[in-house]
């Protein structure tokens, strides 16, 4: 069977023709080789139809290009290799094909002296900047390379990586400069790359001030709002507190009178005379004082909690005063046995539970507020042990016991 490729005995690569044995003995000095039965592999990228000899090189074409997709031509161009040595005709023929595929090369970063490479980057050129220098400057010597960056320094793509057809070869320039004078401009450009590296970081630290200041500055306004919307809310906690107060006050003295008029009839004295009735003693105006600005304590919401939940149920008493006890019986637990989950842990849909407090408005918020928790999609009430705090405990005790004692608490 004819063989269909040559192989070198030295490395083992497979070549198609003896043009690439010879040019393969050129570049290795290699000159041991023999027909073989193995097709040369003839993977083609069906993107942009570039042909591959090997999985590593249709490997290293996917990971430069982001082709995927190749075909298996081997068996299509595999024929008998021909050892005659081809005509002028056939020549010029393969050297126009070779010309058309090398339109079809890739573009490849060259590659470059990696020793000349590390000392650049260590005089501060960018990795991009040095690697062009090198390339143009034919890998000769670092001041050749410094050279070409001084003369093409004002250049659009300087900082960007060169891309060549493979296989280029650039021919060093002679340098223009000498070597002193390289060492001067390489130092210029050091300090040049410094300067504008520290001007870049301050100008970065200025604008991490303006930032810093801006979002103080922004805190500062959502407190004073904040302050300012606490402050109008207990100005009209309290003034709702005298009023309700003077009400009930207003509620007791009917009251009083009532009971006058009602003995006077009982003993058959006439009616009082409201002419020649004592009059009433002046109301003492309470002096205004500036109150200091604070945030509601914990107290303040427990005592404006259960007076929102006697309002919301005021035609019941009985019912609100049960619910206050209950509360009361649960904080009382909590405090007194800190430790045991089980007072530490309410199931909201006990019937007892619904009944007492759940149903009304405002309980829930109060046990809350004491530090219960939902859990279980809001199944249970649970106070963790690391989160029971005896002083809010006992304010919620001592608010419950002033809601229960008070005839006047939320009364109005």
């Amino acid at each position: 069977m004819a063989g269909l490729s040559l192989k070198c005995g030295d490395c083992g690569v497979l070549l198609k023709s003896t043009e690439e044995a010879r040019e393969h003995a050129e570049l290795t000095s290699h000159s041991n080789f023999f027909e073989s039965t193995e097709a040369v592999l003839n993977i083609v990228c069906t993107t942009c139809g570039k042909p591959c000899r090997s999985k590593t090189e249709s490997d290293l074409h996917t990971k430069r290009t982001g082709h995927t997709d190749f075909v298996d031509k081997t068996l299509e161009s595999a024929k008998p290799i021909s050892m005659e040595v081809p005509k002028p005709d056939a020549e010029l023929d393969e050297h126009a094909d070779t010309s058309h595929s090398s339109q079809l090369e890739e573009m490849i970063v060259p590659e470059v002296d990696k020793k000349l490479l590390e000392e650049l980057e260590s005089m501060g050129f960018s990795l991009a900047r040095a690697t062009r220098a090198l390339h143009f400057s034919g890998n000769a010597s670092v001041e050749a390379a410094v050279n070409w960056v001084v003369e093409h320094e004002d250049d659009p793509e300087i900082d960007q990586m060169p891309l060549v057809p493979a296989n280029t070869k650039v021919e060093a320039p002679k340098p223009t400069l000498t070597p002193e004078e390289v060492k001067l401009k390489a130092q210029e450009l050091r300090e040049r790359a410094r300067k504008k590296k520290e001007e870049e970081e301050k100008q970065r630290e200025r604008e991490r001030e303006k930032e810093r200041i801006r979002i103080g500055k922004e805190l500062l306004e959502a407190k004073r709002i904040e302050e300012e919307q606490e402050r109008k809310r207990l100005i009209a906690l309290r003034k709702a507190e005298k009023e309700e107060e003077q009400r009930a006050r207003e509620k007791i003295r009917q009251k009083l009178e009532e009971d006058k008029a009602e003995r006077r009839r009982r003993l058959g004295l006439p009616p009082e005379d409201p002419a020649a009735a004592k009059p009433s003693a002046p109301v003492v105006q309470e002096k205004k004082t500036s109150l200091p600005i604070r945030p509601a304590t914990k107290a303040e919401q427990m005592r404006e909690c259960l007076r929102s939940l006697k309002q919301n149920h005021k035609e019941d008493d009985t019912k609100v005063k049960r619910a206050f006890q209950t509360l009361l019986t649960y904080i009382g637990n909590v405090a007194k046995n800190p430790s045991e989950e089980k007072f530490r842990k309410i199931r909201t849909t006990n019937p007892s539970f619904q009944e007492r407090v759940g149903s009304l408005k405002g309980g829930i918020e109060f046990l809350e507020l004491c530090g219960f928790e939902k859990i279980d999609e809001g199944e249970f009430l649970f106070l963790a042990r690391d989160k029971v705090e005896m002083a809010v405990l006992n304010s919620a005790g001592s608010e419950l016991d002033s809601a229960i004692k008070n005839p006047y608490f939320g009364i109005l």
